[in-house]
């Protein structure tokens, strides 16, 4: 029986242990054959440790720091203290000389064993000696080794240190634990071999056995068998150090043949080179180039099936300063699936300024082992993540357990420099369909639209209208489009839209980065009835403006870009409300008050009708938001900011919502009792008209002399403009029939009668243009604008802030795409990468 004891010395877990190894004040004899070239050395565990140390070595009554027990002796030892091996550590080595002698190959064993040395944590070196042109090979029986790196350790605290001889210098080929993948390393000219053992571990076999081989022509290889799925980290001799010059290095893999195994490269380095070139070489089965020669830098194969070399292949280098070359990497061996066998096109042959990557997604991984995800090119170079450039046809496959884990983002750049070609014609946003036919999801297309500076503008119009992403109505679609307008001194963050709202149009006042972004596996079908097109525009110098049309049965909630840092100093951003004839639309602002604080101008909020040019002005500063209003024609709502402090930044949230036009009762009692009266009115006039007249005709009708102006009966004319350049509205004759007139028709007289000009409404565009900001001259904090009050003289030149907003000129009809002139006659023009 034995008791489960932590280790004293380290954060390794402790094993069953033997009585005997409990009795660590009792005495211990080692003996030693002669002639068996062992020795055993017991020292302090830190050499740091203090001239009085806190536990001794006990031989012949004498107190000793280090023991020393050569071939041949026998000596009897105790220590002082109930813990030694806190502070010592025991090794054995022993030096085999396959020189001058037959080697003893065969199964290696520990001499002495384990029950005959002190509890200490114990080294067992094996110093094998051998000619240049004999190899020599270390077969490990099961469980099989596993390579680790740098700060690694191992579980049960078993570790494997193997090193080999170019000439006098020690190489270190690496330091492996149990259970792993190396079966067998082959080197030449000797090798060293060390096995650590706790001092609670009860192993008694090496687990190792040396075999001779014939002269293997480099440094060492290595073995690495799989029988399932799995992964192995293997590592160039001497990592995280330099690998030997001008060397050779050869990993052999062993994998069943249904499965495959892909190659990729952890952490390596390149050393300066003046002969050769370092490389790595791939012998693999069924290809017609064996061997296939890569750089350390490029793509390594995958999807491979069956066994495989790897060899890493060193140069001569320069004396002066010659760096480093090593080499970390990763087999992953995993099942084939169904995808792997299937090849897609992806045909950017006639693209210029597109790329498409295909990278995994950012998952959490456990400990247990995961097969890795793939993308192979030409089905055989393959990696974990892949960049495809414009001008060429790519064939990709995959090999992967779950696609899922996948995912493509791709971005394509769109410039235009000359506005009279390019708004002859839209561009649409659309995902290519070589793109829609992968079988990963789609994350993100991202559309760089380019225009030149203060020259032209962009107008977005999706193919469905736009619900803008609020906390208040989050967007749940399968897809969804992110705004950004860039420029070199910031970037304004529209927002994010997604299919079904009531944003008829965004426009943008210069560069755009407008990004596509899917939610859901199903975003395929939403995507080919979603296309957002493109317009080229004349330059205009708000910020943004939106296009809304409320829908009559949700509320439309809005709210100005850069929604999380505050829309930016001395900008403005306007939205046109449509509202239809039968609805009346009610405003409503998220707060009372903006919180914004100015350190310079001032930030106004205008509200304007579209049908009567009446607007009402909002300081945002320091006035409280508008209550509710009604709305029964179309308007305008215009946010102009100021400089504002840090911290006090402007954002508003507001939302509109429709309601049917309803008619007053009062109103209508009020316009029948109006025309009644009108007609009592009427009839009175008639009345005294037709008195009048039947006096008058009594005598001689009476003129006005007038001897400049034409005498006769006016002719019937309509008046054209300009009435004031004519005689046209002078009588010759003033008589009250040619007043009252009218009225007598009934009575069947009739009367010339001139045709006069009546008012039309007016016919053209209206609401193309948003309202003006008021002068930014008002600064007194306690100034109040109203739209009745008249507007003050201009002030000095040095008071006027500049303003970003736009202002028709007097010549401007509605259109404002009118007055910018052509550039150059070029086509949109993407970029040369």
């Amino acid at each position: 029986m034995g008791k489960f004891l932590p280790s004293s010395g380290g954060s390794l877990h402790a094993e069953w242990v033997p009585k005997l190894l409990l009795s660590k004040m009792e005495a211990s004899e080692i003996a030693l054959p002669q002639g068996s070239g062992i020795t055993v050395r017991i020292r302090l565990a830190s050499p740091g440790l203090p001239s009085k140390p806190s536990c001794y070595i006990i031989m012949a009554r004498q107190h000793v720091i280090e023991l020393l027990v050569k071939p041949g002796e026998r000596k009897s030892i105790t220590f002082s203290c109930s813990n030694p091996e806190k502070y010592f550590v025991l090794e054995i080595e022993k030096n085999i000389d396959c020189m001058s002698g037959p080697c003893p190959f065969g199964e290696v064993k520990l001499q002495p064993s384990t029950s005959e040395l002190p509890t200490l944590n114990r080294t067992f070196i094996w110093d094998v000696r051998a000619h240049k042109s004999i190899g020599l090979e270390l077969q490990f029986s099961a469980p099989r080794l596993r390579q680790i790196g740098p700060g690694e350790s191992c579980t049960d605290g078993v570790t494997h240190s193997i090193s080999g001889r170019i000439d006098a210098t020690e190489v270190k080929i690496g330091i492996f634990c149990s259970n792993g993948t190396v079966s067998r390393i082959k080197m030449q000219e000797g090798v060293k071999m060390a096995l650590h053992l706790p001092w609670f571990h009860p192993r008694n076999v090496s687990g190792f056995s040396i075999a001779n081989r014939s002269s293997i022509k480099r440094l060492c290889i290595i073995e690495s068998v799989f029988e399932g799925e799995g992964s192995a980290t293997l590592m160039s001799a001497n990592y995280p150090g330099g690998f030997p010059e001008d060397e050779l290095m050869t990993w052999q893999f062993i994998i069943p043949a249904h499965l495959r195994a892909s190659v990729s490269f952890l952490n390596f380095n390149v050393s300066n080179c003046e002969r050769k070139e370092e490389r790595v070489e791939y012998y693999i089965p069924g290809s017609t180039t064996n061997p296939e020669v890569f750089k350390l830098e490029d793509k390594q194969p995958g999807n491979m099936a069956g066994n495989f070399n790897l060899s890493l292949q060193g140069c001569d280098q320069d004396a002066q300063s010659p760096g480093i070359l090593r080499l970390q990497f990763q087999v992953l061996v995993q099942r084939p699936q169904n995808e792997s066998n299937k090849t897609y096109m992806i045909d950017l042959s006639q693209e210029r300024t597109m790329s498409l990557t295909i990278e995994p997604r950012q998952t959490k991984q456990g400990r247990r082992f995961v097969p890795g995800c793939f993308v192979c090119l030409e089905s055989r170079i393959c990696s974990t993540n892949v960049t495809l450039t414009a001008g060429s046809k790519h064939k990709i496959s995959f090999l992967c357990d779950d696609l899922t884990r996948l995912w493509v983002n791709a971005e394509k750049t769109l410039s235009c420099l000359d506005y009279g070609y390019c708004s002859r014609k839209p561009y649409l946003l659309q995902v290519p369909a070589d793109i829609l036919q992968l079988p990963i999801q789609l994350h993100d297309f991202s559309w760089k639209l380019l225009v030149p500076k203060d020259r032209l503008s962009l107008r977005l119009v999706p193919a469905q209208k736009l619900q803008q992403h609020t906390h208040e109505r989050a967007c749940n679609t399968s897809l969804g489009y992110r705004v950004l307008s860039t420029s070199p001194s910031q970037d304004l963050y529209f927002g994010s839209f997604c299919p079904g709202g009531s944003i008829e149009q965004i426009q943008v006042k210069q560069n755009a980065t407008v990004t596509l972004r899917t939610f859901a596996p199903n975003f395929q079908q939403e995507v080919s009835r979603q296309v957002l097109t493109v317009f080229f525009i004349p330059y205009f110098k708000e910020e943004g403006i939106f296009t809304v049309t409320p829908d009559t049965k949700n509320k439309i909630y809005l709210r100005t870009p850069n929604w999380d840092r505050g829309l930016p100093a001395l900008s403005s951003v306007s939205w046109n409300i449509s509202v239809p004839s039968d609805q009346v639309a009610c405003l409503t602002f998220f707060k009372e008050r903006t919180g914004v604080v100015c350190q310079s101008g001032r930030a106004f909020m205008i509200i304007q009708e579209q049908r009567t040019r009446m607007e009402e002005i909002f300081s945002l500063e320091e006035e409280v938001l508008p209550k509710p209003s009604f709305h029964r024609h179309s308007f305008w709502v215009n946010i102009s900011n100021c400089s504002p402090v840090s911290g006090k930044q402007l954002d508003l949230l507001f939302w509109v919502t429709l309601t049917p036009r309803t008619v007053d009762l009062a109103v209508i009692i009020g316009a029948v009792g109006g025309g009644a009266l009108l007609l009592f009115a009427l009839g009175l006039i008639i009345c005294f008209v037709k008195k009048r007249k039947k006096k008058v005709n009594k005598g001689p009708a009476v003129g006005i002399y007038n001897g400049n102006i034409n005498t006769q009966i006016p002719q019937p004319q309509k008046f054209q403009k300009g009435r004031k350049d004519n005689d046209s509205h002078v009588y010759a004759v003033i008589d009250d029939t040619m007043v009252y007139g009218h009225l007598l028709e009934d009575s069947g007289q009739s009367f010339l009668q001139p045709e006069v000009d009546t008012y039309r409404p007016f016919q053209g565009a209206m609401g193309d243009c948003p309202p003006s900001p008021p002068p930014i001259f008002f600064r007194t904090p306690t100034a109040k604008f109203a739209a009745d009050e008249p507007a003050p003289s201009s002030p000095p030149e040095s008071e006027n802030e500049p303003y970003t907003f736009s202002h028709p000129n007097k010549g401007e009809v509605g259109n404002r795409e009118t007055d910018i002139p052509l550039l150059n006659t070029q086509g949109p023009v993407e970029p040369e990468e």
